[in-house]
C-alpha cells in the first residue's frame, strides 16, 4: 500500500513569485493534475473540466477559495516546475513506502511529442519488477550525460540486496564500482561501446560454448505460435580477460544464445553480459524478468496512458507529466484491485470517488 504521494511533491519549490496574486497553491496544481492523470485524462483542458465537475470533492481536502485552477495555470506551472526536484521527491515517497527489492531494471524509453521533433525526450527509470513499481526517473539531454544518467539515478534509490540489470549503454566502470558501493549486484549488457572487452568477451564466450566447455541452463517458452528457447553460458574464470580489474567485483561474464521459431521462421541471436553474480539460474531468471519489462511497461504508458500522445509540449512540461504519469501507474498497482487492467482502473477512478480516494490516499476519506 502506498500513501499518498503529495505530502512529498508539495515540498518542491514554487516556480512562480511568491505574492498576493498567487491564485493557487502548488499543491493544489499538482494534487489536481496527478488525479486527473490517475482517472484517465490526459490533456490540461480535460483535467480542468474534470476538476470543475468534481469540485465539491476536491475542497473536501484542499483549500479552493480561488477555485479550480485553468488550463493555462496548469501548463505554465508543469514548464517551470524543476523536474530534478520533483524526480527527487518521487524518489523519496517511493522508497519509503515499497519493499526491498530483488530485482531492479534499468530501463530507457524515448516520448514523443516535444516541440521539437528531432529532440524527443529520454527518459530513464529504475523499474522494481517483483512490485512493478517505477522508483525514479530522469532524462537524459545530450549523448554526453548517457554515461553519468545511471549513476545519478542510482543515488536517488535503495539498491541494498537488490540486482541491477541495464543495457550496454549503461556498461560503465563507474557504474560497476557505484553498485558494489550502494550495496547491489549487476547484470550488464555488453557491446561494441566498449570494443576490445566485448571481442575478447564473445570470443572466448564462444569458443568456450561451441567446445561445450561452459556450464549451461535452458529455457523454452511458447506464446501465440512463437517458440523461444534460451540457452545461458557462464564463464567464471576470468583469468584471461586482462581487463578483468578494471571493472569492480567482475565475477562472471555470460552468453545468452536465443532461438526463435516462429511459425518455422529460424533465426539466432547471441548476447553478452558482465556480472557481479555467478550463479547461472539466478542470472537467466533475472535477465528475462528485464527483457519481459520493455512490452509490458511501455505498452502501459503508451497505449493506456498515450505518453506519445501527438500533442505539442515543451520539453519540461513533458518530462514532470511524465513523472505524474509513473505515480499514477505506481499507486494504480499497489493500491489496485489485482484483478482489475489498469485501463479499468483509471475509468472505475473517474467515476467512483471511493474507488479514487483507495487508489491516491491509499484509504477512504
Amino acid at each position: 500500500m502506498l500513501t499518498n504521494p503529495i505530502a512529498y511533491l508539495s515540498q518542491i519549490e514554487d516556480p512562480r513569485r511568491q505574492n498576493k496574486n498567487l491564485l493557487h497553491p502548488l499543491k493544489n496544481i499538482l494534487t489536481i493534475a496527478l488525479t486527473g492523470i490517475l482517472c484517465g485524462y490526459s490533456d490540461w483542458v480535460a483535467i480542468e473540466d474534470f476538476a470543475s465537475e468534481n469540485q465539491a470533492w476536491f475542497a473536501s481536502f484542499l483549500d479552493l477559495t480561488n477555485g479550480i485552477p485553468s488550463h493555462d495555470t496548469f501548463s505554465n506551472v508543469m514548464k517551470r516546475l524543476n523536474k530534478d526536484q520533483i524526480n527527487r521527491y518521487f524518489s523519496q515517497w517511493i522508497n519509503h513506502n515499497a519493499p526491498k527489492h530483488k530485482h531492479i531494471a534499468i530501463d530507457g524509453k524515448f516520448v514523443q511529442g516535444t516541440h521539437h521533433d528531432n529532440d524527443n525526450l529520454q527518459l530513464v527509470s529504475a523499474y522494481a519488477s517483483e512490485a512493478k513499481l517505477i522508483l525514479a526517473q530522469t532524462d537524459i539531454n545530450d549523448k554526453a550525460n548517457e554515461i553519468t544518467t545511471l549513476p545519478q539515478l542510482l543515488s536517488l534509490i535503495d539498491i541494498k540486496g537488490s540486482t541491477i540489470t541495464a543495457d550496454a549503454m549503461y556498461c560503465q566502470k563507474d557504474t560497476t564500482k557505484q553498485i558494489i558501493k550502494q550495496g547491489g549486484n549487476y547484470i550488464l549488457a555488453l557491446k561494441n561501446n566498449h570494443k576490445t572487452l566485448f571481442d575478447d568477451v564473445s570470443l572466448w564466450l564462444n569458443t568456450q560454448f561451441d567446445n561445450k566447455q561452459l556450464k549451461v541452463y535452458e529455457t523454452t517458452e511458447k506464446d501465440h505460435g512463437r517458440l523461444e528457447t534460451r540457452r545461458y553460458a557462464i564463464s567464471t574464470e576470468l583469468d584471461w580477460l586482462e581487463q578483468k580489474d578494471q571493472w569492480h567485483t567482475l565475477n562472471a561474464v555470460v552468453m545468452v544464445e536465443s532461438t526463435r521459431d516462429i511459425q518455422g521462421n529460424v533465426s539466432t541471436e547471441r548476447r553478452y553480459y558482465l556480472s557481479s553474480l555467478t550463479d547461472l539460474t539466478t542470472i537467466g531468471d533475472t535477465l528475462r524478468k528485464h527483457w519481459a519489462i520493455e512490452n509490458s511497461q511501455h505498452w502501459v504508458l503508451d497505449v493506456i496512458f498515450g505518453e506519445d500522445t501527438a500533442i505539442k509540449l515543451e520539453r519540461n512540461e513533458k518530462a514532470n507529466i511524465a513523472l505524474l504519469t509513473r505515480t499514477a501507474l505506481n499507486l494504480i498497482r499497489a493500491n489496485g484491485n489485482a484483478n482489475l487492467s489498469v485501463k479499468r482502473h483509471k475509468i472505475r477512478a473517474s467515476q467512483n470517488t471511493a474507488f479514487r480516494e483507495k487508489l491516491l490516499f491509499g484509504k477512504f476519506l
